[in-house]
């Protein structure tokens, strides 16, 4: 399963789910590279899973 991202509005519903990532460094850069178009899809925060378990978050999307 890997390193993934759960996506969430600001309520802490969750709006969608990134694709798998072999490593959490390849995750973390993902996110870092793709924040500004989450943020114009909606999203508000993310939570960081590794094989389903969350690692951390909510981790805002805003300044």
């Amino acid at each position: 399963m890997g390193w993934s991202w759960v996506y969430e509005d600001g309520t802490g519903t969750e709006v969608g789910r990134s694709e798998s990532f072999d490593s959490r460094s390849d995750a973390e850069s993902w996110v870092g590279e793709s924040f500004g178009d989450l943020v114009e899809d909606g999203v508000d925060q993310v939570r960081l899973l590794q094989d389903g378990t969350e690692v951390y978050g909510p981790m805002s999307l805003h300044p």
